[in-house]
């Protein structure tokens, strides 16, 4: 065991050999616009020349955009796929929201498959459908060119007055074990096809009332310790890639700040209560729950601070106002200027975020 995490170290420090300033940009996955890119796209250049971690990837939105973000169809998004990952030395990660039923980046209307049943109808079959499910979804993601999908969600069925979770059939139930079980069948049909996995929303979204898209988001009168159980029993059975920090507030956790900004949260219940040791993403910073509320700059450093190792930005409501990988490295620099965050912190993201990459192979 010893022999095989020195091979794993003496890898991670070979392949990802980078400057500072690539070491904080490796800690951001971004979104973009464009359907197509080539060598001088800047989104290739961010990826290539500024060590950029990851994009996410959308397809058009209904009503904000009349045009595609980057999804219109299999051979249009394999095109794209294949040159992000082939531009440079090496490969970022290239993420979707696939869960199923409501959310799917990979719509029928585009000419994917677009028929995987949503979590709350999976999670009454049986496991063997549920594998065949989630086994076509990840050849599907596979042949487009998708190494990391932001699922499965292992938030639990609580509350049925709730808006993003029980109300769009986005979870499994509400026993844990069940909910886990379907987790853990989803990861395994991911993995078969070298799919990283995100488990969500950490620690539990299933009792809100509020969206975090929208606005502030309390669950201290309605959220229960049952609901780390799902998280617990994926991270026992060591299946975990990462796992998505929710921007839920909740004063029994930490009265000040919401979990994907909360040292109490991610640190103190995440990492040194349930012994997780792997990859902490945060969900989208631009959701009105934190830029409503927080400066930009404000939510960098709370959420680095907090111990969450990739920040994410979707660039999702106005094309004109994206935030860039450059202003988000020049603010990461000047907290560590300032003493308001430190070099260990990024030295530490970025060991767990290239050993998750390596179990993909990426960076070879």
């Amino acid at each position: 065991m010893k022999k095989q995490f020195l091979i794993l170290s003496l890898l991670v420090g070979s392949i990802y050999a980078k400057t500072l300033d690539q070491k904080i940009a490796n800690m951001f996955i971004l979104g973009f616009y464009g359907t197509t890119v080539d060598n001088h796209s800047k989104i290739v250049r961010d990826i290539c020349q500024r060590g950029l971690g990851g994009v996410l990837l959308f397809e058009r939105h209904p009503t904000r955009h009349s045009r595609a973000k980057n999804i219109t169809s299999p051979s249009q998004l394999k095109r794209l796929t294949k040159r992000l990952s082939s531009s440079c030395t090496h490969q970022p990660l290239i993420a979707v929201d696939q869960e199923g039923g409501k959310v799917q980046r990979l719509k029928r209307k585009d000419g994917f498959y677009g028929r995987y049943e949503k979590a709350a109808v999976l999670g009454s079959k049986t496991m063997d459908v549920a594998k065949k499910v989630y086994q076509n979804m990840a050849q599907e993601l596979h042949r487009v060119g998708i190494n990391f999908n932001l699922a499965p969600v292992a938030d639990m069925a609580v509350n049925r007055q709730n808006r993003v979770i029980y109300r769009l059939g986005r979870s499994y139930g509400n026993r844990a074990e069940r909910v886990a079980l379907f987790d853990k069948i989803f990861i395994n049909a991911m993995h078969s096809r070298k799919i990283l996995t995100s488990l969500k929303h950490f620690p539990g979204h299933g009792s809100s009332m509020q969206d975090s898209h929208k606005g502030f988001v309390d669950i201290s009168q309605t959220w229960s310790r049952r609901e780390l159980e799902p998280f617990k029993q994926v991270i026992e059975a060591g299946k975990t890639d990462s796992i998505m920090v929710a921007h839920v507030f909740n004063r029994h956790l930490d009265s000040r700040y919401p979990a994907s900004l909360s040292y109490k949260t991610v640190t103190g219940l995440l990492r040194s209560k349930l012994g997780y040791q792997g990859v902490v993403i945060s969900d989208d910073l631009q959701m009105y729950a934190i830029s409503k509320h927080y400066p930009l700059k404000e939510a960098v450093r709370l959420a680095i601070n907090a111990g969450v190792d990739i920040l994410l930005f979707g660039n999702q409501l106005d094309p004109k106002h994206e935030v860039s990988i450059q202003k988000l490295v020049s603010i990461v620099k000047s907290l560590l200027s300032q003493g308001k965050i430190t070099r260990e912190s990024i030295e530490r993201a970025n060991r767990r975020i290239d050993a998750m990459k390596i179990k993909i192979g990426l960076g070879k």
